[in-house]
């Protein structure tokens, strides 16, 4: 008679001491099996729950221990047997490690191939492998748990944001495209042909029509889709926790914000996060940090040496303040232990992203005692040395390290340097969460490749109410009504205060070089909006990828997605993209390059 796999009475996870005697029905995945000989077989049964491990014992159960033998790893199993105490054989590393389950009945549901990797924690087959047997890596403990931690985190945020009196509204998947930022993955349309649909960068402009349309609380677990280049923290579809609001301005958003995520490292890392929290501006952070998502869990602050370092004799630095660049520095407490091996090696490095070098000098104990530079440019700085201590603030055994040049060239190179220090030197400390709000970012940048300004978050933000005078005459140093939430050098969300008033949308438009014309091209659903008593409103969008990432101690955001795609943006588990039919293409209206279709060619008779 088989055994009602239907009917476990728990998972291989949950047995305790307080269950010996009981009778258990489990089923699972054969985790590992070892044969003690004539008498005695193990088996680890695997669930999502955790590990059991199984007896089978010749003497008392020789059917299922005959069937056992022919057990191996990812068999699919079901036993039933009794709860019994492992006695003084217990095994610390499992919750299940006090009992064991002495097995009458055994029955196998489904054999193994065996398998190309070994389904365990650590293992050593190479990332696009395990992304083509995606279903046997997210057996692996560790991905089963960052699994269960991203169901909690959601049902955290849907229940926190429930209770604030949010309700959760879906909005479309096929859209029009609105080519502003990242670029669109586009959808051709059988019914319209030679027209597409666009998939969402985002929920934007819907949540927007939301609050215009009374929904006064807004939030989604939206997908989202961008065709970029991919990091290790970006993927083409990803998820946001997408919230909007109505009759509020900027503190009530970062309110609510604040609340959910403290919530969620409770409830998550039991982890109590204090609220409010720090708010620094995006100049500030520039300016001290070199970069607008700075961790603050250590200090190493860039320290602007421009007029000190002017009456040096280092050519590079005269050379960069005659051109009307800057000259900055980090000192490094402890540096100067740091070997020539170390600092040439940071100088390749930092090469490889741009700069020409890496200057740096050590402050050491000069005749007397008294600080003074020596090694790398500390001749060329001797006529500063004193002033250039004092400014910096450096002690004998540090070590200082400049970039000049362009603001945003000496920040990226020193934002860059800043971190990898921090990290090569130990100066991170662990378990510590340092959340802040960048705010006052600016409304624009200039484009050289467009010749034009371009929005820093999107056109909808809404300008400063102080620099609205600027708006056409100085729109670089317009702020917005923005703010981003960081946590240990990682942005959380990108957010702002919405364009409420259409005549303020359409100076925005302007200040962008978007006509009238392509404004209504594109966006005629919310101009007219607009028009019909639209509220003050604003909200943000939570990476939740990047969330789990955090809390589970990842630095790959493929770790954290149950089937992500690879740096290509390509699916090793489906082999996709790939080539349809030419019959698909036909009923699309769509033809490929000559170029695309011979390299087709090719690829099939290889």
């Amino acid at each position: 008679m088989a055994i009602p796999y239907n009917k476990r009475t728990c998972d291989c996870g949950a047995l305790r001491p307080s269950d010996v005697g009981k009778p258990v029905t489990l089923a699972g995945w054969v985790n590992n099996y070892r044969d003690h000989g004539d008498n005695l077989v193990f088996i680890d049964l695997r669930d999502r729950g955790g590990i059991t491990q199984c007896r089978f014992n010749v003497d008392t159960d020789p059917q299922a221990t005959r069937v056992a033998r022919t057990l191996r790893k990812e068999d699919c199993i079901v036993v039933r047997g009794e709860v019994i105490s492992r006695g003084e054989n217990i095994n610390p590393k499992l919750p299940t490690g006090h009992i064991e389950v002495s097995v009458h009945e055994v029955e196998l549901l489904n054999k193994s191939l065996t398998p190309p990797f070994e389904v365990a924690d650590h293992v050593e087959a190479g990332e696009d492998h395990r992304l083509k047997y995606r279903f046997l890596d997210l057996r692996r403990p560790t991905m089963q748990r960052t699994m269960i931690v991203r169901h909690r985190v959601l049902q955290c945020f849907r229940n926190f944001f429930y209770n604030e009196g949010f309700l959760e509204i879906e909005t479309p998947i096929l859209t029009k495209s609105t080519p502003e930022g990242a670029r669109d993955y586009l959808i051709p349309s059988r019914v319209f042909p030679g027209e597409f649909y666009a998939l969402p960068q985002s929920p934007q402009l819907f949540k927007q029509l939301l609050m215009m349309s009374g929904f006064d609380r807004y939030m989604q677990i939206a997908r989202c889709f961008r065709d970029e280049d991919l990091r290790a923290d970006r993927q083409p579809e990803f998820t946001q926790v997408d919230l909007e609001m109505a009759f509020v301005d900027l503190e009530d958003v970062l309110d609510v914000t604040e609340r959910s995520l403290a919530v969620v490292w409770k409830e998550t890392l039991g982890v109590e996060v204090p609220v409010p929290f720090r708010r620094m501006s995006y100049d500030e952070a520039m300016r001290d940090y070199g970069i607008d998502r700075p961790d603050l869990r250590f200090d190493l602050k860039l320290l602007d040496v421009s007029d000190v370092v002017r009456a040096s004799t280092f050519n590079i630095f005269q050379q960069a303040l005659a051109a009307g660049g800057i000259v900055k520095a980090i000192r490094l407490p402890g540096g100067a232990e740091m070997t020539r091996k170390e600092t040439d090696g940071l100088t390749v490095e930092i090469q490889g992203i741009g700069a020409g070098g890496l200057p740096m000098t050590k402050v050491v104990a000069g005749q007397g005692g008294a600080p003074e530079l020596q090694t790398g440019i500390g001749k060329f700085l001797a006529p500063v040395a004193d002033e250039l201590i004092r400014a910096t603030g450096a002690e004998i055994g540090d070590a200082l390290f400049f970039a000049c040049g362009k603001f945003e060239n000496v920040s990226k190179h020193l934002a860059w340097l800043r971190s990898t220090l921090a990290q090569r030197r130990g100066l991170i400390p662990k378990d510590r969460w340092e959340f802040l709000w960048v705010i006052d970012v600016p409304m624009f940048e200039y484009s050289e490749e467009d010749g034009r300004w371009v929005s820093m978050h999107h056109p909808f933000t809404m300008p400063r109410e102080e620099d609205l005078d600027r708006l056409e005459s100085d729109p670089g140093s317009v702020r917005a009504k923005s703010y981003d939430p960081v946590v240990n050098g990682v942005e959380l969300a990108s957010g702002s205060i919405r364009i409420h008033d259409q005549a303020i949308q359409n100076r925005v438009f302007r200040a962008l070089g978007i006509s009238e014309a392509e404004a209504h091209a594109k966006f005629e659903h919310l101009l007219t909006a607009l028009q019909y008593g639209a509220p003050p409103h604003g909200g943000l969008a939570l990476g939740l990828d990047r969330i789990i990432m955090l809390l589970t101690g990842t630095d790959n955001i493929r770790d954290v997605i149950a089937f992500p795609k690879t740096q290509r943006a390509y699916c090793p588990l489906t082999e996709c993209p790939s080539p349809v039919d030419d019959k698909q293409l036909a009923e699309l209206g769509i033809d490929l390059a000559a170029s695309v279709k011979a390299k087709l060619a090719a690829a099939q008779t290889m």
